[in-house]
Protein backbone atom coordinates (compact mmCIF):
# COMPACT_ATOMS: atom_id res chain seq x y z
CA UNK A 1 0.00 0.00 0.00
CA UNK A 2 3.08 2.43 0.91
CA UNK A 3 4.22 2.04 -2.96
CA UNK A 4 0.97 3.80 -4.55
CA UNK A 5 -0.25 5.92 -1.51
CA UNK A 6 -2.96 4.30 -0.98
CA UNK A 7 -6.04 3.09 -3.30
CA UNK A 8 -9.49 4.38 -3.73
CA UNK A 9 -12.13 2.57 -1.02
CA UNK A 10 -15.40 3.48 -1.94
CA UNK A 11 -16.13 0.47 -3.02
CA UNK A 12 -14.50 -1.89 -0.65
CA UNK A 13 -14.29 -5.28 -2.57
CA UNK A 14 -12.95 -3.15 -6.30
CA UNK A 15 -10.34 -1.49 -3.36
CA UNK A 16 -9.20 -4.97 -2.42
CA UNK A 17 -8.83 -6.24 -6.35
CA UNK A 18 -6.98 -3.22 -6.61
CA UNK A 19 -4.70 -4.28 -4.27
CA UNK A 20 -4.86 -7.76 -6.32
CA UNK A 21 -3.25 -5.48 -9.76
CA UNK A 22 -1.02 -4.15 -7.85
CA UNK A 23 0.56 -7.36 -5.84
CA UNK A 24 1.75 -11.34 -6.11
CA UNK A 25 -0.20 -14.04 -3.93
CA UNK A 26 -2.18 -11.82 -1.51
CA UNK A 27 -5.26 -12.82 -1.21
CA UNK A 28 -9.09 -10.96 -0.83
CA UNK A 29 -8.68 -12.63 2.76
CA UNK A 30 -5.48 -11.41 3.17
CA UNK A 31 -6.53 -7.91 2.61
CA UNK A 32 -9.72 -8.01 5.17
CA UNK A 33 -6.64 -9.79 7.91
CA UNK A 34 -4.84 -6.54 7.02
CA UNK A 35 -7.41 -4.73 7.62
CA UNK A 36 -9.05 -5.95 10.53
CA UNK A 37 -6.82 -8.44 12.22
CA UNK A 38 -3.02 -6.61 12.00
CA UNK A 39 -4.70 -3.52 11.18
CA UNK A 40 -1.34 -2.17 8.88
CA UNK A 41 -3.93 -0.98 6.55
CA UNK A 42 -7.05 1.66 7.40
CA UNK A 43 -9.75 2.15 5.19
CA UNK A 44 -10.65 6.19 5.81
CA UNK A 45 -12.00 9.54 3.92
CA UNK A 46 -8.45 10.78 2.38
CA UNK A 47 -6.91 12.04 -1.08
CA UNK A 48 -9.87 13.93 -2.82
CA UNK A 49 -11.58 13.81 0.29
CA UNK A 50 -12.95 10.18 -0.51
CA UNK A 51 -12.57 6.76 0.96
CA UNK A 52 -9.22 5.10 0.49
CA UNK A 53 -7.14 2.25 1.93
CA UNK A 54 -3.96 3.15 2.85
CA UNK A 55 -1.25 1.76 5.05
CA UNK A 56 -1.38 2.85 8.50
CA UNK A 57 1.83 3.84 9.57
CA UNK A 58 1.28 7.37 6.79
CA UNK A 59 -2.21 7.80 7.87
CA UNK A 60 -1.44 10.54 10.58
CA UNK A 61 0.91 12.53 8.46
CA UNK A 62 -1.66 11.90 5.87
CA UNK A 63 -4.12 13.24 7.19
CA UNK A 64 -1.94 16.24 8.77
CA UNK A 65 -1.50 17.31 5.39
CA UNK A 66 -5.32 17.11 3.37
CA UNK A 67 -7.15 16.87 5.92
CA UNK A 68 -7.66 20.47 6.78
CA UNK A 69 -8.27 20.78 2.50
CA UNK A 70 -11.51 18.83 2.64
CA UNK A 71 -12.17 19.94 6.19
CA UNK A 72 -12.86 23.99 4.44
CA UNK A 73 -13.60 22.28 0.87
CA UNK A 74 -16.91 21.00 2.55
CA UNK A 75 -18.32 23.71 4.93
CA UNK A 76 -20.55 24.73 2.51
CA UNK A 77 -22.02 21.19 1.88
CA UNK A 78 -22.33 21.05 5.80
CA UNK A 79 -24.03 24.13 6.22
CA UNK A 80 -26.82 22.74 3.64
CA UNK A 81 -27.11 20.76 5.84
CA UNK A 82 -27.33 22.50 9.07
CA UNK A 83 -24.50 21.82 10.51
CA UNK A 84 -22.63 24.68 11.21
CA UNK A 85 -19.25 24.40 12.35
CA UNK A 86 -20.59 24.78 15.94
CA UNK A 87 -23.13 21.79 15.52
CA UNK A 88 -19.96 20.35 14.13
CA UNK A 89 -18.01 20.62 17.11
CA UNK A 90 -21.00 19.22 18.92
CA UNK A 91 -21.92 16.27 17.04
CA UNK A 92 -18.09 15.30 16.73
CA UNK A 93 -18.06 15.18 20.78
CA UNK A 94 -21.20 13.32 20.72
CA UNK A 95 -19.60 11.14 18.49
CA UNK A 96 -16.53 10.71 19.92
CA UNK A 97 -18.51 9.76 23.36
CA UNK A 98 -20.36 7.17 22.04
CA UNK A 99 -17.58 5.18 20.08
CA UNK A 100 -15.13 5.57 23.56
CA UNK A 101 -18.27 3.58 25.30
CA UNK A 102 -20.29 1.65 22.72
CA UNK A 103 -17.09 0.36 20.16
CA UNK A 104 -17.38 -0.10 16.55
CA UNK A 105 -21.32 2.17 15.53
CA UNK A 106 -22.87 1.90 12.15
CA UNK A 107 -24.34 5.48 10.58
CA UNK A 108 -27.58 4.68 11.74
CA UNK A 109 -26.62 3.75 15.49
CA UNK A 110 -24.37 7.14 15.59
CA UNK A 111 -27.50 9.20 13.96
CA UNK A 112 -29.34 8.22 16.73
CA UNK A 113 -26.45 8.98 19.47
CA UNK A 114 -26.94 12.34 17.84
CA UNK A 115 -30.57 13.04 17.02
CA UNK A 116 -31.31 13.60 21.10
CA UNK A 117 -29.50 16.50 20.53
CA UNK A 118 -30.89 17.98 18.15
CA UNK A 119 -28.54 17.96 14.92
CA UNK A 120 -29.68 17.04 11.66
CA UNK A 121 -29.64 12.98 11.06
CA UNK A 122 -31.78 13.08 7.99
CA UNK A 123 -30.87 12.27 4.58
CA UNK A 124 -26.77 12.42 4.00
CA UNK A 125 -26.24 14.52 7.30
CA UNK A 126 -24.94 11.80 9.51
CA UNK A 127 -22.03 10.56 6.85
CA UNK A 128 -20.82 13.92 6.10
CA UNK A 129 -20.47 14.55 10.02
CA UNK A 130 -18.68 11.45 9.94
CA UNK A 131 -16.49 11.60 7.43
CA UNK A 132 -15.72 15.25 9.04
CA UNK A 133 -14.57 13.28 12.00
CA UNK A 134 -12.62 11.00 9.96
CA UNK A 135 -10.84 14.03 8.06
CA UNK A 136 -10.16 15.56 11.69
CA UNK A 137 -8.17 12.41 12.47
CA UNK A 138 -11.24 11.12 15.05
CA UNK A 139 -12.93 8.39 13.68
CA UNK A 140 -12.07 5.39 10.51
CA UNK A 141 -13.90 2.45 9.70
CA UNK A 142 -13.83 -0.56 11.68
CA UNK A 143 -15.27 -4.18 10.97
CA UNK A 144 -18.39 -4.88 8.87
CA UNK A 145 -21.74 -5.70 10.74
CA UNK A 146 -23.09 -7.94 7.71
CA UNK A 147 -23.09 -5.61 4.99
CA UNK A 148 -23.04 -2.39 7.06
CA UNK A 149 -20.09 -0.64 7.77
CA UNK A 150 -18.95 0.70 11.39
CA UNK A 151 -17.03 3.26 12.30
CA UNK A 152 -14.46 3.41 15.15
CA UNK A 153 -12.20 5.84 17.05
CA UNK A 154 -8.72 5.69 15.36
CA UNK A 155 -7.06 5.89 18.54
CA UNK A 156 -8.27 2.97 20.26
CA UNK A 157 -8.73 1.11 16.49
CA UNK A 158 -5.05 2.09 15.35
CA UNK A 159 -3.44 3.47 18.42
CA UNK A 160 -1.79 7.41 18.09
CA UNK A 161 -0.87 8.15 14.43
CA UNK A 162 2.71 10.37 13.88
CA UNK A 163 2.58 13.24 12.24
CA UNK A 164 5.27 15.60 9.91
CA UNK A 165 5.68 19.25 9.56
CA UNK A 166 4.00 20.56 6.81
CA UNK A 167 6.56 21.29 4.05
CA UNK A 168 8.09 17.43 5.01
CA UNK A 169 4.84 15.85 4.19
CA UNK A 170 4.04 17.76 0.90
CA UNK A 171 7.75 16.51 -0.25
CA UNK A 172 6.76 12.63 1.42
CA UNK A 173 3.47 13.09 -0.56
CA UNK A 174 5.25 14.09 -4.06
CA UNK A 175 7.76 11.48 -4.03
CA UNK A 176 4.78 9.03 -3.23
CA UNK A 177 2.85 10.12 -5.99
CA UNK A 178 5.95 10.06 -8.35
CA UNK A 179 6.70 6.67 -7.40
CA UNK A 180 3.65 5.39 -8.33
CA UNK A 181 2.34 7.41 -11.05
CA UNK A 182 5.65 9.05 -12.60
CA UNK A 183 6.30 10.21 -15.26
CA UNK A 184 3.46 13.25 -14.22
CA UNK A 185 3.80 16.77 -12.86
CA UNK A 186 2.19 18.95 -10.47
CA UNK A 187 -1.22 19.53 -12.43
CA UNK A 188 -1.11 15.39 -11.75
CA UNK A 189 -0.34 15.60 -7.98
CA UNK A 190 -3.84 18.46 -7.47
CA UNK A 191 -5.70 16.26 -9.40
CA UNK A 192 -4.79 12.82 -7.62
CA UNK A 193 -4.22 14.66 -3.64
CA UNK A 194 -6.99 16.94 -3.94
CA UNK A 195 -4.23 19.62 -3.28
CA UNK A 196 -4.19 22.63 -4.72
CA UNK A 197 -2.19 23.69 -7.83
CA UNK A 198 -0.22 26.08 -5.81
CA UNK A 199 0.24 23.33 -3.21
CA UNK A 200 1.50 21.15 -5.48
CA UNK A 201 3.88 22.95 -7.19
CA UNK A 202 5.51 24.30 -3.52
CA UNK A 203 5.62 20.03 -3.33
CA UNK A 204 7.42 19.72 -6.19
CA UNK A 205 9.82 22.46 -5.36
CA UNK A 206 10.81 20.94 -2.25
CA UNK A 207 11.64 17.48 -4.28
CA UNK A 208 13.13 19.81 -7.22
CA UNK A 209 16.74 17.94 -6.18
CA UNK A 210 15.40 14.67 -6.72
CA UNK A 211 13.64 14.82 -10.31
CA UNK A 212 14.29 14.16 -13.80
CA UNK A 213 12.81 16.33 -16.38
CA UNK A 214 11.02 14.45 -19.28
CA UNK A 215 8.49 14.54 -22.43
CA UNK A 216 5.25 12.95 -22.68
CA UNK A 217 2.79 13.62 -25.47
CA UNK A 218 5.10 17.32 -26.36
CA UNK A 219 4.73 18.33 -22.47
CA UNK A 220 6.85 18.48 -19.79
CA UNK A 221 7.12 15.62 -17.20
CA UNK A 222 8.96 14.11 -14.13
CA UNK A 223 10.28 11.25 -13.01
CA UNK A 224 12.11 10.64 -9.73
CA UNK A 225 15.95 9.61 -10.52
CA UNK A 226 15.55 6.41 -8.73
CA UNK A 227 13.11 5.28 -11.45
CA UNK A 228 16.04 6.63 -14.50
CA UNK A 229 16.86 3.48 -14.81
CA UNK A 230 13.23 2.99 -16.41
CA UNK A 231 14.47 5.28 -19.79
CA UNK A 232 16.68 2.42 -20.93
CA UNK A 233 14.44 -0.76 -20.38
CA UNK A 234 13.27 -2.03 -23.41
CA UNK A 235 9.68 -2.86 -23.72
CA UNK A 236 7.92 -5.68 -22.89
CA UNK A 237 8.02 -9.04 -25.01
CA UNK A 238 4.74 -9.96 -23.96
CA UNK A 239 1.95 -7.39 -23.06
CA UNK A 240 1.47 -6.82 -19.51
CA UNK A 241 -2.44 -7.17 -19.17
CA UNK A 242 -4.46 -6.08 -15.96
CA UNK A 243 -8.56 -6.24 -15.20
CA UNK A 244 -8.58 -3.02 -13.68
CA UNK A 245 -11.52 -2.75 -10.80
CA UNK A 246 -14.18 0.53 -10.62
CA UNK A 247 -13.15 3.11 -9.69
CA UNK A 248 -9.46 2.27 -10.12
CA UNK A 249 -6.57 4.68 -8.80
CA UNK A 250 -4.68 4.19 -12.19
CA UNK A 251 -7.44 6.43 -13.58
CA UNK A 252 -7.54 8.96 -10.85
CA UNK A 253 -3.81 9.40 -11.06
CA UNK A 254 -3.66 12.42 -13.48
CA UNK A 255 -5.11 15.88 -14.19
CA UNK A 256 -6.48 13.87 -17.80
CA UNK A 257 -7.21 10.07 -18.83
CA UNK A 258 -6.28 10.92 -22.41
CA UNK A 259 -2.63 8.87 -22.46
CA UNK A 260 -4.92 5.58 -20.65
CA UNK A 261 -8.32 6.14 -22.35
CA UNK A 262 -8.61 7.43 -26.50
CA UNK A 263 -11.06 9.92 -26.36
CA UNK A 264 -13.54 7.74 -28.18
CA UNK A 265 -13.78 5.48 -25.67
CA UNK A 266 -13.84 7.33 -22.50
CA UNK A 267 -18.14 7.74 -22.25
CA UNK A 268 -17.27 4.14 -21.89
CA UNK A 269 -15.23 4.03 -18.84
CA UNK A 270 -16.30 7.53 -17.42
CA UNK A 271 -20.18 7.42 -18.17
CA UNK A 272 -21.01 10.06 -15.72
CA UNK A 273 -22.24 9.99 -11.83
CA UNK A 274 -19.20 9.86 -10.77
CA UNK A 275 -18.87 6.41 -12.17
CA UNK A 276 -15.60 4.54 -13.38
CA UNK A 277 -16.39 1.16 -14.86
CA UNK A 278 -13.59 -1.83 -14.14
CA UNK A 279 -11.01 -1.66 -17.16
CA UNK A 280 -9.59 -3.78 -19.14
CA UNK A 281 -5.84 -1.84 -19.95
CA UNK A 282 -3.33 -3.64 -21.87
CA UNK A 283 0.18 -1.78 -21.80
CA UNK A 284 -0.55 1.20 -19.91
CA UNK A 285 -4.22 1.86 -22.28
CA UNK A 286 -7.78 0.92 -22.05
CA UNK A 287 -8.45 -1.65 -24.56
CA UNK A 288 -11.96 -2.78 -22.97
CA UNK A 289 -14.40 -3.18 -20.29
CA UNK A 290 -15.37 -6.04 -17.91
CA UNK A 291 -17.74 -7.50 -15.69
CA UNK A 292 -18.30 -10.50 -13.27
CA UNK A 293 -21.59 -12.08 -13.20
CA UNK A 294 -22.55 -14.47 -10.52
CA UNK A 295 -23.55 -17.69 -10.75
CA UNK A 296 -24.39 -20.31 -7.78
CA UNK A 297 -21.09 -22.31 -8.63
CA UNK A 298 -18.96 -20.12 -10.49
CA UNK A 299 -17.90 -16.39 -11.62
CA UNK A 300 -18.24 -15.19 -15.17
CA UNK A 301 -15.60 -12.83 -16.07
CA UNK A 302 -16.91 -11.03 -18.98
CA UNK A 303 -14.62 -8.46 -21.11
CA UNK A 304 -16.03 -6.26 -23.30
CA UNK A 305 -13.58 -5.04 -25.78
CA UNK A 306 -13.37 -1.59 -27.66
CA UNK A 307 -11.91 -3.22 -30.47
CA UNK A 308 -10.28 -6.42 -31.56
CA UNK A 309 -8.01 -7.77 -28.66
CA UNK A 310 -4.64 -8.37 -31.21
CA UNK A 311 -4.08 -12.32 -30.20
CA UNK A 312 -1.24 -12.06 -28.15
CA UNK A 313 -3.60 -10.52 -25.45
CA UNK A 314 -5.71 -13.24 -25.38
CA UNK A 315 -3.53 -15.29 -23.38
CA UNK A 316 -2.57 -12.54 -20.69
CA UNK A 317 -5.80 -11.86 -20.15
CA UNK A 318 -6.92 -15.60 -20.04
CA UNK A 319 -3.91 -15.56 -16.94
CA UNK A 320 -5.47 -12.62 -15.52
CA UNK A 321 -8.48 -14.24 -15.49
CA UNK A 322 -7.22 -16.85 -13.66
CA UNK A 323 -5.28 -15.00 -10.79
CA UNK A 324 -8.50 -13.35 -10.21
CA UNK A 325 -10.20 -16.73 -9.23
CA UNK A 326 -7.32 -17.38 -7.03
CA UNK A 327 -7.24 -13.99 -5.47
CA UNK A 328 -11.48 -14.24 -5.10
CA UNK A 329 -10.78 -18.44 -3.76
CA UNK A 330 -14.42 -18.94 -6.65
CA UNK A 331 -13.91 -20.42 -9.94
CA UNK A 332 -14.03 -18.38 -12.42
CA UNK A 333 -14.46 -18.82 -16.46
CA UNK A 334 -13.83 -16.05 -18.98
CA UNK A 335 -15.70 -14.34 -21.79
CA UNK A 336 -14.75 -12.13 -24.61
CA UNK A 337 -17.94 -10.67 -26.77
CA UNK A 338 -17.42 -9.24 -29.75
CA UNK A 339 -16.31 -5.74 -30.39
CA UNK A 340 -19.28 -3.14 -31.23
Amino acid sequence: MKEVCGVQAQDASAAALAVRVRSAGLTAADVEHARLDTRSVVRTWCMRGTLHLVATEDLGWLLTLLGPVFVAASRPRLTQLKLDEDTCAKGIRIIRNALAKQGPLTRHELARQLGPHGINTMGQAPIHLIGRAALEGIVCLGPDRGAKPTYVLIEDWIGRQRAMPPDAARAELARRYLNAYGPAGPHDLAAWSGLTIREARTAWKFIADQLIEVEVASRPAWLLKTQAAWLDEPPARRPIVRLLPSFDTYLLGYSSRDLAVAPQHAKRIHPGGGLLRPTLLVDGRALGTWSIKRHRDRFDVVVAPFDDLPSNVHPRLQAEAKDLARFLGVRTTLSVMESL
